[in-house]
């Protein structure tokens, strides 16, 4: 049980971590729209 939480948990930063990449990517892109 302990095990598949740390796992859950682990994958959840990494997705988070992904999306907050890909909101700094299209913040960039808008950006680049825009000018």
């Amino acid at each position: 049980m302990a095990n598949k939480e740390q796992g859950s948990n682990k994958n959840i930063k990494k997705v988070a971590k992904l999306s907050l990449k890909e909101k700094r990517a299209l913040k960039r892109e808008k950006k680049a729209n825009s000018q």
